[in-house]
């Protein structure tokens, strides 16, 4: 049904749209079993559970898996009408609002949190139109201004199905769908890409510094699986006794602090402008940050290219947030939130060792099995990573792992930069596209 601009309490008039559009609000566009949010009280965390979507997961316009709340199959079979059929576009409704994911086929059988809208839309206009509707900054507007924030930001469902979204002629709106879509499926391309090659590096890192695979299989006369031949003549064939227990014969054992400096001294002046990486945007997975803003240093982690970002918060840690800085200017010192431990790896240690280092089940349990404080809110100290022994390789061998781990983490670099660079054209994009002010040729 056509919505007029009088039938709607918007915070501003619609956008003017070309004649032959339409405006039509989301709940008639949606099939039967209308807009719905998720299980209210989803109780204890149940490891043969059914998983739920929550707000933390829809960031950057993807549903992020690594960390699922899973629910007893009895309460999540009260919510029939959230299970998730897959298709469906999801949004934040609490806390967080207006963030937007079309939810992935392999996730049917799932469902969400109450703090998350489902909304199964018709397939015309299509999830996907919908979804580039409801990240627009008008409807974007349209959320913060509706919402209620007597304990935290709330947007209503009532208010969701009133929310007008543009219709144009369907090969218009294929043609518009299709531009958009291409620069998110290149966006999610490099992120796939970049999980790839992370999960390369950290393969090599676990072979070489954890498992000593190249010296057990030169200790069983095999040669090195993967390596040529200049790259194995490296490798020891034995391994020495140390306080570590056995590490490859020439290396050394120290605790961390001795091979990597934790919270290493930088300058930056108070009332500096700087760059500033706050909690929120530090990753759970990978390690390129989404967002960097400039900010006014006043106190907080300092950090440079090369340095390496652990959250020492609960649950900030168990979340998997760590961050490789490679995001500066040469000689640039940036900074972020005081729950920032950061690593950086001293000679002949290549300063991804330190990345790769921290984001080892090793490291990450070791931390986590020092946390100190009350409940809610524990943290890890410091000094802790003084009773945390490595293995440190010759320099010869620490060389050869930053000239094979080095490209690896250069590229993610490259694909992270080139979809920040797709995601502002995007953005740039949308409110033209969506009001008609840039022509676009019909499929």
């Amino acid at each position: 049904m056509p919505v007029s601009v009088d039938e709607l309490p918007l915070p501003d008039e619609l956008p003017v749209i070309p004649d032959g559009w339409r405006y039509e609000s989301l709940s008639d566009l949606v099939e039967e079993r209308g807009v719905s949010y998720g299980i209210v009280q989803p109780g204890s965390e149940n490891t043969d559970g059914v998983p739920i979507v929550r707000v933390n997961n829809i960031r950057n316009g993807r549903i992020d898996t690594a960390d699922m709340l899973k629910v007893e199959a009895g309460i999540e079979a009260k919510f029939l009408r959230s299970r998730l059929r897959g298709g469906e576009v999801l949004l934040t409704l609490v806390g967080t609002l207006g963030e937007v994911a079309i939810v992935p086929d392999n996730l049917r059988g799932w469902n969400v949190a109450r703090a998350v809208g489902v909304i199964p839309v018709r397939k015309d206009p299509g999830g996907l139109w919908v979804s580039i509707c409801l990240r627009s900054a008008f409807i974007q507007h349209c959320i913060r201004t509706w919402a209620t924030t007597t304990v935290q930001a709330t947007f209503n469902l009532r208010d969701l199905k009133k929310l007008p979204i543009p219709i144009p002629p369907t090969d218009t709106r294929k043609a518009i769908a299709a531009v958009l879509g291409a620069l998110d499926d290149k966006i999610e391309l490099n992120r796939r890409m970049n999980a790839t090659l992370e999960a390369m590096a950290r393969a090599l890192f676990q072979s070489w510094f954890v498992d000593f695979n190249p010296v057990r299989a030169k200790l069983d006369a095999r040669p090195p699986a993967g390596l040529d031949q200049a790259t194995a003549a490296l490798f020891p064939d034995s391994f020495q006794d140390s306080s570590l227990g056995p590490i490859p014969h020439g290396w050394t054992a120290k605790p961390l602090p001795e091979a990597i400096e934790v919270n290493p001294r930088r300058t930056l002046k108070g009332g500096t402008i700087a760059p500033y990486l706050d909690m929120k945007n530090l990753p759970t997975q990978g390690h390129s940050a989404d967002v960097v803003v400039d900010r006014e240093f006043s106190s907080g982690t300092k950090f440079q290219n090369g340095d390496t970002l652990l959250a020492r918060i609960t649950p900030c840690l168990e979340n998997g947030k760590t961050g490789y800085v490679n995001f500066l200017e040469d000689g640039q010192v940036g900074w972020g939130s005081t729950e920032y431990i950061v690593l950086a790896p001293k000679p002949p240690l290549p300063p991804q060792f330190g990345y790769l280092l921290a984001r080892s089940d090793a490291l990450r349990t070791h931390a986590i099995q020092n946390m100190t404080g009350t409940s809610g809110r524990q943290r890890v100290p410091s000094d802790c990573f003084g009773k945390f022994l490595l293995a440190v390789p010759t320099p010869a061998i620490a060389r050869r792992f930053d000239e094979l781990t080095a490209p690896l983490m250069a590229r993610i670099k490259a694909n992270s930069t080139e979809s920040r660079t797709l995601a502002t054209l995007r953005d740039t994009l949308l409110p033209k596209l969506l009001s008609g002010q840039l022509p676009i040729a019909k499929q």
